[in-house]
């Protein structure tokens, strides 16, 4: 148990220590906009028009934007926003999200 719990330690600080370029303004919107990521399981659609679908086995339509240096997103029915930093990974392959709090998701490029 205490080896699991350790490795799990490892392997998410590998993935925090990563080099990550932090992204401002325009460049989040140049890095997603008509781009999809891949996450575990699921992947996402930013749509030029501000549309988004996210799909984890079903579609679910949204919408993104950019406010300052932050990725904004909103999925009805809520009419809430959420708000992320954005860095690039050093390979410029991968897009981490980082919210309040560990709140961290982290896409990759799909070609």
């Amino acid at each position: 148990m205490r080896l699991t719990a350790i490795a799990l330690t490892c392997a998410a600080s590998l993935a925090h220590s990563e080099d990550w370029r932090p992204l401002k303004g325009d460049d989040i919107g140049a890095a997603l906009t008509d781009r999809v990521l891949q996450y575990d399981g699921a992947w996402q659609d930013f749509r030029a028009s501000g549309r988004t679908l996210y799909n984890a086995g079903r579609d679910s339509w949204g919408t993104w934007t950019v406010r300052g240096d932050q990725y904004c997103r909103q999925w009805p029915p809520s009419a809430d926003w959420a708000c992320y930093d954005v860095g690039l990974s050093a390979d410029g392959h991968r897009i981490r999200f980082r919210g309040a709090g560990s709140d961290v998701t982290i896409g990759t490029f799909r070609d």
